[in-house]
């Protein structure tokens, strides 16, 4: 008699798609604001009718991964489970299934992403071939009759070559009733062909309602208050419909930091040096790194509001002024350019442990010198 698989808790570990000190997208009962998606993945589920690979898109922390983890939870239960919440793609999260996608130890679950060097304790910065050759022994083994199987690839534009092109062949040939749910923030770093095979499902920002519910949803899972008044206006503002980026900014003193990136942007074209080596030192300490992230996030956001405000005209009335002033006629592919720099750097810097204080200094060299013309 064959045993059943143990219901073992998942371990606080470090994972590549885990936000410090925060609940896994996969450990969140609930869905906010995407009800149109859920209604629709659950009626094709039921039907059997569902498209076998699915390319789920938008901003980073909207709730992508939650859908991706929910439409797990959904194929892998029992019939009788599904659809007992007050949502379509509820499931009770006492059943096994719902315990082992929580636990990922669920026979019909893999989750491809950034494996962890377990000497350095520090991720990979791609998801290898590897990782995704797991596939051919999850694929070939014969599932019960009328079992799901299903891939989740988060993020799936973290794939490398090597490893986009092991995942297309799986794609172009899966076995019955298998879903691929992959999400990805920047679907155009995927290949055409990859694209291809799949149903594109874009989810939208959060309103404002479902933002501040998801994220008081959050802080509680995490024991923290969810700030409220004038700070919760500027944390939602800044995270503009993202449940991560509220958490991030919020855990980070990321509110700080965004009148500190705003400074140094309205001081241009020059900057001021001193303040300059005084957060590279900052943000460089021993337990800075979600704060260095915080960083590079607000100023690469900066950067992309100056350059959708040069190129359109559009945005806040401050912003367009601060486009009028730095980006000179024709030096608008400069600083579109500047932001994949810096995108590249950054990525580089932390996969090969470089200097990250030099990172630093080095993208406000740049920032000076393409404000200068």
């Amino acid at each position: 008699m064959a045993r059943s698989p143990s219901l073992i808790e998942v371990e606080d570990l470090p994972e590549p798609d885990r936000l410090e000190g925060f609940p896994h997208p996969r450990e969140s009962e609930r869905i906010w604001g995407h009800g149109a998606a859920e209604r629709m993945l659950a009626q094709s589920l039921t039907a059997d009718r569902l498209h076998h690979a699915w390319l789920l898109t938008g901003r980073e922390g909207i709730g992508k991964a939650t859908l991706a983890y929910a439409v797990a939870r959904f194929a892998l239960a029992k019939p009788e489970e599904r659809g007992q919440g007050a949502h379509p793609l509820d499931v009770d999260p006492s059943t096994s299934a719902a315990r082992q996608v929580r636990a990922l130890s669920h026979p019909g679950l893999i989750v491809l992403r950034r494996p962890i060097d377990p000497k350095s304790k520090r991720f990979s910065s791609a998801i290898p071939v590897d990782e995704v050759r797991r596939l051919r022994s999850f694929l070939g083994h014969t599932a019960d009759a009328g079992a799901w199987r299903v891939v989740i690839v988060d993020r799936a534009d973290e794939l490398n070559q090597s490893a986009a092109n092991a995942l297309l062949k799986s794609l172009e040939e899966p076995p019955p009733r298998t879903v691929f749910l992959l999400v990805s923030s920047a679907p155009g770093r995927l290949s055409a062909t990859i694209r291809s095979r799949c149903r594109r499902l874009e989810l939208a920002p959060l309103a404002s309602a479902d933002l501040h519910a998801a994220a008081a949803a959050a802080f509680q899972a995490a024991g923290e208050p969810c700030p409220g008044g004038a700070e919760w206006e500027r944390l939602a503002r800044l995270a503009r419909g993202s449940v991560r980026a509220v958490l991030s900014l919020s855990s980070s003193g990321g509110i700080k930091l965004h009148d500190t990136v705003a400074g140094l942007f309205s001081g241009l074209p020059r900057i001021d040096w001193q303040v300059a080596h005084a957060l590279a030192d900052e943000l460089t300490a021993s337990g800075a790194e979600q704060r260095f992230e915080t960083f590079f996030d607000l100023l690469l956001d900066q950067l992309a509001a100056l350059v959708r405000a040069a190129a359109t005209g559009q945005g806040e009335a401050d912003l367009g002024r601060l486009a009028a002033r730095l980006v000179e006629p024709g030096g608008l592919a400069s600083w579109a350019e500047l932001w994949e720099t810096v995108v590249r750097e950054k990525a580089d810097t932390l996969a090969l442990n470089l200097d990250r204080k030099a990172l630093i200094l080095d993208t406000l060299t740049r920032l000076e010198a393409v404000s200068r013309g």
